[in-house]
């Protein structure tokens, strides 16, 4: 097989998966990870399809990859960002924590605190932080999403709307480059997070580097909105000036 050839096949693999790993892209083609890692770059750059480490994805703007791939991706980065957020966080503060693989991995890292209490629209945040005795978990009330355990509609917009908050810590599936807006997949979820921003004193935004450029449907508001972002590599020229403009700060966490 041609390399023109093998590459169109790796895009329509990875359109019709959402995401696909370098090594199952090596076996299936019967070639080299090396091989594929330059037909991934290659494609990358001709913005056919997204590079990460250890595989690629397709960006789609009506409809976000698989919760369990999104498990995997950014994977490394997921817990740096996790980890600095957790050392940020207080004992005994109080937390809104929304839907997303991002958030349940800080979930996993505030596990070492005590006396939290935390409100959250996610399932897996819950069963995660409920195994702390000295936590208090309240979870949100709406429509449960079967797939990734996602807690959603007007009752939980309601919910939240009742408490103040210490903190809010949101994940986000893409920012825009060059304005700054927070995007996601579904209006009824962003409808919570926008509650969750509303009704907290600090906004933590954690992002790792993929998220930045990565198109989705349904604008959620502004990076301005938030006081903190925590991401793993430096977001674009844009992205930085702006942060710069309205005095929010910008963790790396490499």
């Amino acid at each position: 097989m041609g390399q023109q050839t093998r590459q169109e096949k790796i895009v329509s693999l990875v359109q019709e998966q959402g995401y696909i790993s370098i090594d199952d892209l090596a076996a299936h083609f019967k070639v080299t990870p090396q091989t594929i890692r330059r037909d991934i770059n290659a494609l990358a750059k001709t913005n056919q399809i997204r590079r990460h480490h250890g595989g690629a994805s397709y960006d789609s703007s009506t409809s976000n990859v698989s919760y369990a791939q999104r498990q995997v991706l950014s994977h490394d980065a997921k817990h740096a960002i996790a980890k600095r957020i957790a050392a940020e966080i207080p004992d005994n503060a109080s937390l809104f924590i929304n839907i997303g693989t991002t958030t349940e991995t800080v979930a996993k890292a505030l596990l070492q605190h005590s006396g939290l209490q935390i409100i959250t629209n996610n399932l897996n945040v819950a069963t995660i932080l409920s195994s702390k005795e000295d936590f208090t978990v309240i979870v949100a009330g709406g429509k449960i999403r079967s797939r990734d355990g996602g807690i959603m509609g007007e009752a939980t917009i309601d919910f939240i709307s009742q408490f103040r908050v210490d903190y809010g810590i949101i994940g986000i599936s893409g920012i825009d480059p060059n304005d700054g807006s927070l995007l996601d997949y579904d209006y009824q979820e962003v409808r919570v997070a926008q509650s969750i921003i509303k009704n907290s004193r600090t906004i933590f935004l954690a992002a790792d580097h993929a998220k930045f450029g990565r198109n989705a449907v349904v604008r959620l508001g502004n990076i301005t909105q938030v006081d903190r972002l925590f991401t793993d590599q430096a977001p674009p020229q844009a992205i930085q000036k702006l942060l710069i403009e309205n005095n929010i700060d910008l963790e790396i966490c490499p």
